[in-house]
């Protein structure tokens, strides 16, 4: 049972030219490559970035619950499922089995639950990952947005948390980003001006694909797609200001 990887592969947010060469590699190199879709007959994000970049004859959907109104029950089932389609390939003689994930397998990924119900249906198995560009990123530098510099912070939240974690980091803490703003924007963009900020806010959605919405947090108005990214960036007075 040895000699088997699951390798969580980084895509980045959407734009198909933010994919490193090692992820490249990877995707080309393993014998099946997973892509996590809402259904089975769409083509999700992460595989239109994967055939954009790699010609690969085993690329497989996967079902996950990717947004966040799916219950427990629906998510374990997705995982459970996934889980099964990897173990099933390894048991056929595949080496290494990659999921695409979007942004980064290592920042608020679904990859993370694929790994541990892969672990427990493949023993000995090595699991493995590829960074990837995060959303973050992605809004900073098609915004022209400096997340931090020098002695500042950078907080990192899903806002889904609620708004009373939002608060705090806003009140205690440099540069704030918040996931998944979705339908809990409006509450959220009012927590901004509250705390004098919305001035520097950036708000992204759909980054990198048709439609891209980037502009100034204080011009939204209602909800937004769930996978929304929203940059609060720390105040800076002069050059070199705060090393």
């Amino acid at each position: 049972m040895s000699g088997r990887t699951l390798a969580g592969v980084g895509v980045g947010p959407g734009d198909p030219e933010l994919v490193t060469v090692k992820a490249v590699r990877v995707l080309r190199e393993a014998d099946l490559i997973l892509v996590p879709v809402l259904d089975l007959a769409e083509q999700g994000r992460a595989e239109a970035t994967v055939r954009a970049n790699v010609r690969h004859d085993r690329v497989r959907r996967v079902v996950f619950a990717l947004n966040g109104r799916a219950g427990r029950g629906r998510r374990e089932a997705a995982w459970d499922a996934a889980a099964a389609e990897a173990a099933a390939a390894f048991a056929a003689g595949a080496g290494t089995v990659a999921f695409a994930t979007i942004g980064d397998p290592n920042v608020y990924s679904t990859f993370t639950y694929l790994a541990a119900s892969v672990r427990a249906l493949v023993p000995g198995l090595t699991v493995t990952t590829v960074p990837g560009i995060t959303a973050m990123q992605d809004l900073a530098a098609r915004s022209g947005t400096v997340l931090c510099e020098g002695r500042q912070t950078l907080t990192l939240l899903p806002l889904t948390a609620g708004l009373d974690a939002f608060r705090a980091a806003l009140a205690g803490h440099d540069t704030v980003v918040g996931y998944k703003s979705g339908r809990h924007l409006p509450e959220v963009l009012t927590a901004v001006r509250e705390a004098g900020r919305i001035e520097e806010a950036v708000h992204g959605a759909c980054l990198g694909l048709p439609g891209e919405d980037i502009r100034p947090a204080a011009e939204v108005t209602g909800p937004a797609p769930y996978l929304s990214v929203l940059v609060v960036p720390g105040k800076r007075t002069r050059r070199g200001g705060k090393i």
